[in-house]
């Protein structure tokens, strides 16, 4: 086992089959080992990879590139549903490249984070893509969250970042001129980036590698081929069937699933536990007016609360010199619902009959409130942010774009914040390797949980 997973035991709760807590212990195979990979042409049009990725997002490609630069004689394809990559969470979110601050210490969200980003600003300097290492101040601008700021310190501290000061309002000041508070961090290695971008290079490389990407191809149905393509001595090569809504298949031997807002359904197509469950939480944007943007130099962040994986509503410049202010967190009515009256009858449904929601919901009932009053009323999140930019009025802003965070939640309504990977038992199982929670800051680790993906591909797959 890759030494990094073991921090997985016991989060991806039960799978059909028997699946009771640590990583291998979802691995047993039920029809003995797996067959050695056989090789197999890469063409687009090819119907049989030995590998397939499905997700053509930023971890999904990112995967992709890792495993075919690591084993260039596989065939390995990536399926997409949608016609264009990463347009979905890698295309709408705020594009920092985070320090790796708020993650618990020895955390897969913490390690990988650090490492991720070290790799990202080395990749983008390699393929010339444009980036910005403009910084970050966590601003207290209450007396009480003094202390809360100050453990957040000491935990990036023990995370291992580089360059992380305390600095007091003189320092704000000169940082962030227009910005109040009476004490931050200071973290200089914060960035931004257009992930979109990142993603697309990851897919050059892919390609150029020797790796094919099917767009508009909708999973279905994972099942077991019923019969052999083939009439070789060894059986089936490819005995995974994969298909689509438009009732085209492709036949592979082992499966990575990098789904993001469907990664629970995904997995349990292929006979794997649903949970934990994805429950799509909308992420609304502000724009400060260009006129008003030398209001903010670099990135601005409140102090986080512990109860939430939201960081609260930030200011962050955009590698095109817009400032995005936002976002809030309120529950989404569709899985891909950017808009507030987006609504799938399907997705409501199973986020109150399947996931923790209802348990979330009571506990957490004035917060969820607050988020939903900011979202209908400019003027309540204009006031928040007045705390820490005064001169920021309703008249600057302007209602920007959305994105939707896919959050898994236990059955007992517990948002479950590290990176979860997981896979089942049986025919199939035993060839799938599941992500299944991979939110922020998936898109600054992306590089590292490639290589990790990777290790535990080679070791479970024995490539």
């Amino acid at each position: 086992m890759v030494p990094a997973l073991r921090y997985l035991v016991g989060a991806c709760g039960r799978a059909r089959g028997g699946f009771a807590g640590g990583f291998l212990g979802a691995c047993g195979s039920a029809s003995g080992r797996p067959r050695p990979l056989c090789g197999g042409g890469r063409s687009a049009s090819t119907s049989s990879f030995d590998i397939v990725i499905i997700g053509g997002g930023i971890v999904g490609l990112a995967s992709a590139r890792a495993l075919i630069l690591r084993h260039p004689s596989l065939s390995i394809g990536v399926l997409e549903k949608e016609k264009d990559l990463a347009v979905h969470q890698t295309g709408h979110n705020s594009g920092v490249i985070h320090s790796g601050i708020y993650y618990k210490p020895e955390s897969l969200k913490a390690k990988l984070c650090v490492q991720g980003a070290a790799l990202l600003y080395e990749y983008c300097q390699q393929k010339g893509i444009s980036y910005k290492q403009c910084g970050k101040l966590i601003v207290a601008v209450e007396q009480e969250e003094i202390p809360r700021l100050q453990a957040l310190y000491e935990r990036g501290l023990q995370n291992g970042i580089q360059g992380l000061r305390l600095i007091q309002q003189e320092d704000i000041k000169k940082k962030e001129p227009y910005c109040r508070g009476l004490m931050a961090i200071d973290c200089p290695h914060t960035g931004i980036v257009d992930y979109r971008q990142v993603a697309l290079s990851f897919a050059q490389d892919f390609q150029e590698a020797g790796g094919s990407v099917l767009t508009n191809f909708e999973v279905k149905d994972i099942e077991m081929a019923k019969e052999s393509p083939s009439r070789s001595i060894d059986g089936m090569q490819y005995p995974i069937v994969i298909k689509n809504t438009k009732g085209e298949e492709i036949r592979c031997q082992y499966v990575v699933t990098c789904a993001g807002l469907y990664s629970d359904r995904i997995s349990e197509l292929s006979g794997c536990t649903p949970d934990p469950r994805i429950v799509p939480f909308r992420g609304d944007y502000l724009l400060l007016k260009p006129e008003k943007c030398y209001l903010v130099k670099g990135n601005i962040y409140p102090v986080p609360d512990s109860r939430f994986p939201f960081l609260g509503v930030h200011f962050t410049p955009r590698m095109d010199g817009s400032i995005w202010l936002g976002p809030n967190a309120v529950l989404a009515f569709k899985r891909e619902g950017y808009r507030p009256f987006d609504f799938s009858a399907t997705d409501v449904m199973d986020i109150i009959i399947n996931s923790g929601l209802i348990k979330l919901a009571s506990q957490n009932f004035s917060y969820g409130v607050t988020e939903m009053y900011k979202a209908c009323f400019l003027g309540a999140t204009v006031k928040y942010l007045q705390k820490f930019i005064p001169e920021i009025t309703v008249s600057d802003i302007l209602r920007g774009p959305a994105g939707v965070r896919a959050q898994a939640l236990d059955r007992d309504g517990n948002l479950v914040e590290d990176f979860v990977f997981d896979a089942g038992v049986g025919n199939i199982g035993n060839r799938v390797l599941h992500v299944r929670n991979a939110p922020s800051p998936a898109a600054t680790s992306s590089l590292a949980i490639s290589g990790m993906i990777a290790d535990e591909v080679q070791q479970r797959f024995e490539l």
